[in-house]
């Protein structure tokens, strides 16, 4: 029975001879479990990304490492160890991997500089546009994002003969309505940097364009209202409402985007197999070419590891600029 105060309160039961042991059992339990503890358990959760990353990143990676350190023929039995040489070779003039290299990690980056500002900022002005209420607007999300699910090489390909300088449907449809059809767009520059940003825009914008659409499905509705309030126009409510409240995914977006165009291979490859000259061959496709068609595997994995390292530092310069700087 529970005990009546004079305030008409029941008092709390008195406790049993298993209250202590239920206070223990809780205590063990937030010790394993609880914020402050530690335990078995979150590893063992982590355990299965732990062991994948371990064996198809973290070990590859260190591979690589090994191999750049060698003179890496893997028809030959002997890899004679060479330390840095194979690096030393990239950065020294007239080596037979130096000039390759820095051309192509040139090509690399004009691909980059052409591409990620308009995979930036096309996505972003089709996702405000989507994210309005009008209709059809299910059928005009599904439409732009629906290039994304094509294989780059069903991509290239496609590209590839609409382009064709000769037979190319784009040239016919500019004959069609007067325009010349003599533009070489994959054998000639600027061209061919036309041909390669233009198909990747229209097959990637679907992809940011959705991410941007769920950064904007995140920003209250409340704080366009007193925008509105306050007077502002469209393109104010967008600079001071919409830009803070896209900074995470912003940074995202245009962290992947550099990614993503630096490690380009399927286009230039397709496209322009990397003419005029070796004006469009991408980092990617030379230490392909030098690891698997030459079979100078020391070379190309010391190519990649450079590679790899640039990407690096700028995704690192890339958070520090885009990051959320705390007012004093």
């Amino acid at each position: 029975m529970t005990s009546t105060d004079l305030g008409g309160r029941a008092a709390p039961p008195a406790a049993g001879p298993g209250a202590g042991q239920l206070r223990r059992g809780r205590g063990r339990l937030g010790a394993a479990g609880g914020r402050g503890g530690g335990g078995i358990v979150p590893y063992l959760f982590l355990a299965p990304y732990l062991l994948l990353f371990g064996l198809f990143v973290l070990a590859p990676s260190v591979y690589v490492i090994w191999i750049s350190l060698h003179d890496w023929d893997f028809l030959l039995p002997g890899k004679p160890f060479v330390g840095l040489q194979n690096y030393l070779n990239l950065f020294k003039s007239g080596t037979v991997t130096s000039e390759p290299f820095w051309q192509a990690m040139t090509a690399t980056g004009k691909f980059v500089l052409y591409s990620v500002p308009l995979l930036v900022a096309v996505p972003l002005a089709v996702a405000v546009m989507l994210n309005q209420r009008f209709p059809g607007r299910n059928f005009f999300r599904a439409a732009y994002f629906a290039p994304y699910v094509l294989g780059v090489a069903v991509v290239g390909i496609l590209w590839r003969f609409l382009l064709d300088p000769n037979i190319g449907l784009v040239n016919h449809m500019l004959d069609r309505i007067g325009i010349t059809t003599d533009i070489p767009w994959t054998t000639q520059t600027p061209w061919v940097w036309a041909a390669l940003v233009g198909p990747t825009v229209w097959w990637t914008l679907g992809f940011n364009a959705v991410i941007y659409l769920a950064g904007l499905q995140d920003i209250p509705r409340e704080l366009y209202e007193a925008a509105k309030v306050d007077g502002a126009s469209r393109w104010q409510q967008f600079r001071n409402v919409t830009l803070p409240g896209l900074r995470p995914v912003l940074v995202f977006v245009v962290t992947i985007t550099i990614l993503a165009s630096a490690n380009v291979f399927g286009q230039p490859y397709l496209i322009t197999q990397g003419r005029p000259g070796r004006e469009t061959r991408s980092a990617i496709m030379l230490i392909g070419q030098e690891g698997l068609r030459d079979f100078r595997m020391g070379n190309a994995a010391a190519m990649s590891f450079l590679l790899t390292l640039a990407l690096m530092l700028i995704s690192v310069a890339n958070f520090l600029l885009f990051r959320e700087r705390k007012e004093r």
